[in-house]
């Protein structure tokens, strides 16, 4: 009996100490569609936000980054799903919306409403953000993808967030990188997803 207080007050003594090393690590938080989520991949754990935490602890910041990306979410979804983001308290958020708003034809107005209300709650809640941009095929027309390009430029601006305008950018002529659907990134294509976000990043993060 005198054992098993024994090891029952080892285990109390010891679990706090486990439970106060996660909670000093802040939160980085990933929000986004199926790009973040890791539409496609064998597990969570090769989509960009679990490179981009390998990347982050060999570089000697210490953030807990946590994957909220959600496989076909619109910028409509983002805005609906704000405050179970937001309970996390994140410091730092990268938001990655919008290309499913485009492959449906949402009409831009309302996808610039919705990322302007997700970059505004934020900003509200002084998370350091960046906004990850996305394009569209060639097929919807030169005229129509300035036009949803020029959104993320857009609000970057208006909202002073660190900015990424297109996060394919460094993988679209590496072979490997992109998945059969022409869409999806491989886990190759989500390791380059995170270099490429990172020199954007790290001005907002501390050590």
């Amino acid at each position: 009996m005198n054992a098993c207080r024994a090891l029952i007050l080892t285990l109390c003594l010891l679990l706090p100490a486990t439970l106060l090393g996660a909670a000093d690590r802040p939160i980085l938080v990933c929000y986004g569609d199926s790009i973040t989520a890791g539409y496609g991949l064998s597990s969570r754990d090769e989509a960009y936000p679990a490179e981009l935490q390998r990347l982050l602890d060999k570089l000697g910041y210490h953030y807990e980054v946590v994957n909220r990306g959600t496989s076909g979410a619109t910028t409509k979804d983002a805005v609906a799903g704000l405050r179970s983001v937001l309970l996390l308290h994140p410091a730092v958020a990268i938001v990655e919306f919008g290309g499913n708003d485009g492959l449906r034809g949402v009409p831009l107005d309302q996808t610039r409403r919705n990322l302007d209300t997700v970059l505004t709650a934020f900003e509200n809640a002084r998370v350091r953000t960046l906004l990850a941009g996305i394009t569209l095929p060639p097929n919807y027309g030169p005229d129509y993808i300035r036009q949803f390009d020029q959104v993320f430029t857009d609000l970057a601006g208006r909202h002073h967030t660190a900015f990424v305008p297109m996060i394919y950018k460094d993988l679209v002529k590496v072979p490997g990188t992109i998945q059969s659907d022409g869409i999806h990134p491989t886990a190759k294509g989500a390791g380059i997803i995170a270099n490429t976000l990172l020199p954007a990043l790290r001005p907002l993060l501390r050590r």
